[in-house]
């Protein structure tokens, strides 16, 4: 096990240092420069060229991008070319929005789809089945800025029962943040429910037909109680999976939703520096973005060791 893990750090650390080169080389081919962006169009050559220096552009991209990366390890990721502040501060009051946001997405879609699949597995053939997966379908073709209009209009328009968007931070009113998440939690979540009942359902019916569940109803167990006790902890590799990708993609598709519901978290952060063509947060922040999504993978990995032993003794 020790070695299965060794591996997959190996191969973490691997990913995330071409991530770092890909994501550097795309923004360092961007047409146009940041300099005369900051200064506006009326600047002149000189201060262009005083700005162009201190912000180290003329360097060549090599010394930026070791200067960038070796930075970032120090915990040093450079000041914002356009708000003035260290790009480390304004991730992590971000991040305080973005990281709940996600983790109550990750918890709702978990709590409504494994248990619909669940149900739609033990009930395959019925009307139940038929009527949980067609609206497990619904929900998949659903986009999560749609679904959130449709909280916004229902709740906050008509009901009134929770705000339409913006955000109290935590140390002011930490019940008003939670109202804040709910409508925007919802629209991520629920798609990713439907995705997840649906993997579900399917993993527990290739179970449903192996060997053992049979014996375990041989021995006078129900279907029900069968699949319960012996078929969910063998169906979970796939649905590992959907969670781990499901996380990854909730912390890196907040974009849409947070500027929906106008929240400061860590997507309109990036937003907006990408309107302010502001490379040095652009280029921070999306790693974080991937920092998140390849930890994650990682952790997948090695639960999938846990899960299923026969991984550790593969050469992969």
């Amino acid at each position: 096990m020790t070695l299965y893990i060794l591996r997959r750090i190996f191969g973490f650390l691997v990913t995330l240092l071409i991530a770092a080169a890909v994501i550097f080389l795309l923004l360092d081919l961007l047409p146009g420069d940041p300099a005369r962006f900051i200064l506006g169009i009326n600047a002149t050559p000189e201060s262009v060229a005083a700005l162009r220096l201190q912000m180290g552009l003329d360097d060549p991209a090599i010394v930026r991008f070791s200067n960038w990366l070796f930075g970032m390890l120090r915990g040093d990721f450079g000041l914002s070319q356009t708000q003035k502040l260290p790009v480390a501060g304004l991730i992590a009051d971000r991040m305080a929005v973005t990281l709940p946001l996600t983790i109550f997405a990750m918890v709702i879609s978990t709590v409504i789809g494994l248990p619909l699949g669940i149900l739609a597995a033990r009930h395959r053939g019925k009307l139940v089945d038929t009527a949980l997966m067609v609206l497990a379908q619904t929900g998949v073709a659903i986009p999560n800025f749609w679904f959130g209009m449709l909280l916004t209009l229902l709740f906050a328009v008509t009901l009134r029962w929770l705000p339409p968007g913006g955000f109290t931070p935590w140390h002011e009113d930490a019940s008003a943040s939670l109202r804040g998440l709910v409508l925007p939690s919802l629209a991520l979540a629920l798609p990713q429910a439907a995705i997840l009942a649906r993997v579900m359902r399917t993993a527990l019916v290739d179970v449903s037909s192996q060997d053992f569940i049979r014996t375990a109803r041989a021995k006078g167990m129900t279907f029900g109680e069968a699949l319960w006790r012996h078929g969910v902890r063998n169906a979970l590799l796939p649905v590992l999976t959907i969670l781990g990708l499901q996380f990854a993609f909730l912390i890196a598709g907040t974009i849409i939703v947070e500027n929906v519901f106008y929240l400061p978290g860590l997507g309109r952060l990036i937003y907006t520096a990408i309107s302010e063509r502001d490379l040095v947060l652009v280029r921070s922040a999306t790693i974080i973005l991937v920092l998140a999504v390849t930890f994650t993978m990682l952790v997948v990995d090695i639960a999938y060791g846990l899960v299923d032993p026969r991984l550790r003794e593969r050469r992969v």
